[in-house]
Order: structure tokens, then sequence, then C-alpha cells
């Protein structure tokens, strides 16, 4: 039976985790472990591919791009089935179980990829179980990224002044996660050998397993599944309702493991849902909208659709500058020498640094009617991103004695893009919530997700612009290299300050359609 959070003084009236309840603990804990284990083998992932088994660029980054897109659009079908069937305690377990046997199968190396003659041999078995291992994680990440989120906002009833600090908490558990993960598991991957980096990623996600299992007494139900999910209930294929979700789960492992190996199926999946929604999303508009509505509406597609733009050049981080960073980059920097995969703990490491200030800023700019209006923020956002790979061009341009570009225009790169991130991602879901039309906020919500999916998809095709030919995993012309990635990067740079200058002058207009909602 389930607990709603207006029956659980328990929990509402909790002040044991720093004047919080103490299942955010729990909670943050379990969140911290699963991106350290997320992000501790995302930034190994392209190295991985095209150091140890000699894929090609081109063929690495259609690895990385059909598994980043699965991995951000399943949460929405893992949030739909704890919502009606599981409850978010069984699903987090659920998707738990199902992370942690994927990056402990990440760390399965086999042997090493080698010439003979000129054809590439690889182990093929070792391949077939690492594509297996990605899709657990995809159908986990599914199952547990959308509802550790939802347990959180649960165990706070809606005026509760702590929540708003509550989620500023649980979100700095996702950035340390990020930052203790990339730096320990991108030496180790790098260092020592990959299995050890993935390996490490596996044995944080069993801690936020056993975190989440061992802090149950403190949800004090609110994570059960609804009174009428009828889990027990037996359907037409013998299977309880309960088993057969699990199936399913199992079911969509193997169909994300072929796809994984088969990379147009995802760009056709995204294509054919994208244009889906757009053409349902615009008879709705046009058929079920009143005028303010529709107004509304079509702000919020806009937005969405900018958001592909940001995040495609944001996600280039794991991508087309992790490459970069590998080889042709200057890798010392504050005195330390980095690994290439190390540069991504940059990003949390400003949220960390400026997340405060942003706060600050648009609390002091708000009551003196100064804060920039949604779409600017947006626009502000993507002009960052874009002016962020204008620091790498330059730094591209101009290499030093030894061919290398220094390190520090990654750094300044990453600030850039954090400050861009700090201006849009805040704001992105509030927006959706505000301007949808109510009886399809479930559905706006769904599209952004696909949204940020697409973007996955379609950041891995923009770094292949810049896909070199590599002898043993390692460029053989460094010039040639800097050229490449010297183009790519000034064309995303162009890209973020047009798309950028675009929102920016549309924004009066956009403002005026949102029709007083800030």
């Amino acid at each position: 039976m389930s607990t709603t959070a207006a029956e659980a003084p328990v929990v509402l009236d909790d002040r044991g985790f720093f004047g919080h309840p103490r299942g955010l603990m729990i909670c943050f804990a379990t969140e911290m472990w699963e991106r350290f284990s997320f992000y501790g083998m995302k930034y190994l992932l392209l190295l991985y591919l095209t150091k140890y088994h000699l894929f090609t660029d081109a063929e690495g980054l259609e690895v990385l791009g059909g598994y980043a897109a699965l991995v951000y659009a399943m949460p929405v079908i893992g949030g739909l089935l704890a919502d009606r069937y599981l409850g978010m305690r069984k699903s987090v377990i659920l998707g738990g179980l199902l992370l942690v046997a994927g990056h402990l199968g990440m760390a399965v190396e086999g042997e090493q990829a080698r010439m003979v003659g000129d054809s590439i041999q690889r182990d093929t078995q070792a391949l077939q179980v690492f594509y297996a291992s990605l899709a657990l994680i995809v159908i986990g990440v599914g199952f547990l990224k959308p509802n550790i989120s939802t347990i959180v906002g649960q165990l706070y009833s809606k005026d509760d002044p702590r929540r708003d600090s509550g989620f500023t908490i649980f979100y700095m558990g996702i950035n340390l996660g990020s930052f203790t993960a990339t730096l320990l598991c991108g030496y180790l991957g790098e260092t020592y050998g990959w299995g050890y980096g993935f390996g490490a990623a596996g044995i944080g996600m069993l801690l936020g397993l056993a975190t989440f299992i061992y802090g149950q007494r403190y949800l004090a139900g609110l994570a059960e599944p609804p009174e009428n999910s009828n889990l027990g209930e037996r359907t037409s294929l013998g299977l309880t309702r309960e088993q057969g979700i699990y199936a399913g789960a199992l079911l969509g492992v193997v169909v994300v493991w072929q796809m994984l190996q088969f990379h147009a199926a995802v760009g056709l999946l995204l294509n054919s849902l994208s244009l889906i929604v757009l053409g349902g999303l615009g008879w709705f508009i046009v058929t079920r909208c009143d005028a303010i509505e529709r107004s509304r509406m079509i702000v919020l597609i806009i937005l969405t659709i900018s958001s592909v733009v940001f995040w495609a050049l944001f996600e280039q981080s794991a991508a087309s500058m992790t490459l970069f960073a590998d080889r042709v980059m200057d890798r010392e920097v504050f005195g330390m020498q980095l690994t290439a995969s190390q540069f991504g703990a940059l990003n949390p490491m400003f949220i960390f640094l400026f997340a405060p200030f942003f706060a600050w800023l648009w609390t002091v700019l708000g009551p003196r009617g100064l804060e920039p209006s949604t779409p600017v923020k947006f626009a502000l956002g993507i002009a960052q991103a874009g002016l962020g790979f204008g620091a790498l061009a330059f730094g591209a341009a101009n290499p030093d004695q030894a061919g290398l570009v220094s390190g520090y225009w990654m750094v300044l790169a990453y600030l850039l893009h954090t400050c861009g991130e700090l201006c849009l991602s805040p704001v992105g879901l509030s927006a959706v919530t505000k301007l949808a039309a109510p009886s399809v906020v479930g559905v706006m919500m769904g599209s952004w997700f696909l949204a940020t999916a697409y973007s996955e998809f379609v950041a891995a095709q923009l770094a292949k612009l810049a896909a070199l030919e590599t002898s043993g995993g390692s460029v053989t012309d460094t010039t040639a290299a800097l050229t490449s990635y010297g183009d790519l990067f000034g064309n995303l740079l162009w890209l973020g300050l047009g798309v950028g200058v675009l929102m920016l002058l549309l924004s009066p207009l956009l403002r005026r359609m949102m029709h007083g909602i800030h």
C-alpha cells in the first residue's frame, strides 16, 4: 500500500540530514554513485574504442552517439512505468541491478585489436560483451534516473520551504559524482588499463545500489507502487504484471544491444519519433489550443528545438573535444598532467564554482526587472557554447613549438560551456511546465527529453566532420589533425553564435507570445 506525502509526517518532520529528511541523504548518495558510474565510463568510451579496439573515429562516434541518445530517451519510458505500475523503489532497484551488471561487464576488455596485413583483427566476443553491457546501462538508466529525482520531490510537501534547497543539495551530489568519477576512472582507465576505469565505475554503482537498499526505512513508503498498480494480476502471457515489466526490460536490453551495432537504426528511430511528435504537436496546436495556449506552445517548441543546438555543441565534450585533448594537446595545466578524459571534470568543477553566483545574480536582477527572459537566457547559453569552440579554434591555430595546443584553451572552453549551461539548463524544464498546455505537459516533458536524446545523435554527426585517419589509434600527421579540428571548431563557433544571435533577435517577440509567463 502506497503512502502519500501528506500521510508521511515521519518524513516531513524529519530534519536529520542538515535540516532535511534523511531520505534526501539516501537519494543524494544513490544519485552520486550512479552519476559516478555513468561519467566514469562516458569520457573513456570513445578513447577505448579507438585506441584499444581500433575503431575508426567515425565508427567510435557512431557507438557513442547511439548510446548517449538512447540513454537520454529511455527515462521517459522508465518514469512512465514507475508512475503507473512499479513505483519508484522497485524501479530504482531494477535500474541499479542492470547498471551494476552493465558497468562491470564493461571491465571485460578481451584481447586488444591488432593489424594483420591490411585488416584489423578484433576480439568479437569481447565486443559483444561490450555492446550487451552498454545495453544494460541504457535500460538501467531508464529505470533509475527519473525515479530517484521523483523520490526527492516526494520527501517534501509542495509548500515546504526546504524543497528548493533540498533539490540543490541533490544536484550537488550529481556533480560531486561526475567530478570524482571523471578524475579517478579517467586516470585508472588511461594509465593502468581500461578495465580498471570501467571496473571502478561499476563498483561505484554497486555502492549506490547498496546505499539505496539500506536506506529504505528513511523513505517511509513514499516510493512504493501506486495502490491501483495491480502488479500481481496475471496477464495474457501467464506472467504477473510485475514479471511482465521485468521481462520487458530484459527484452529491451536485447533490442538495444542490437541497435547499438546497427547505427542507422538509432538515427531512423530518432528521426521517426521527432517527425511524429512534431506532426502531432502541430495538429494539437491548430485544433485544440486557444489563442494564448497556441502562442505559448509555439514558443516552447522553438525553445526545445534551440536546445538541440546547445546540447549538440555541449556534448562535444566526450566526442571531438576528448579526441582533441588526447591527440594534439599539451595536457599539463595548473602544474598537473591530466589524461584526455580527465578534462571532463572541468564541467562539474565550474558548476560548483559558478552555480551559486548565477543563482545570486538572477535573484539580484529579478526584483529590479533586469533578469533576462527565458528566450534571452537560451540565447546567452547557445552563444557561450559557440564561444567555447572559438577558444579551441584559436588554440588549434596557434600551437606551440612542439605542435601541441595549450591545455588552457580547453579550460577556457569548458568555462564558457558551463556558463552557457547555467544560463539554459535550469530554466529548460521549468519552461516546459509553465508554457505547455495543461493537457499535454507530460507529452511536452517527454518531447524535451527526446530533443536532448536527439542532440546526442547530432553531436556525434558533427564530431564526424573531423574524423581522422589513425594508425594504431594514434594520429600520424599532427598538422593535418590541427587543421581538421580547427575547421570543425570554427564551424561550431559560428553555429553557436548564429543561433544565439537569432534567438536574441526573436526574444522580444517570444516574450510577448509567452503572455506573462516569465
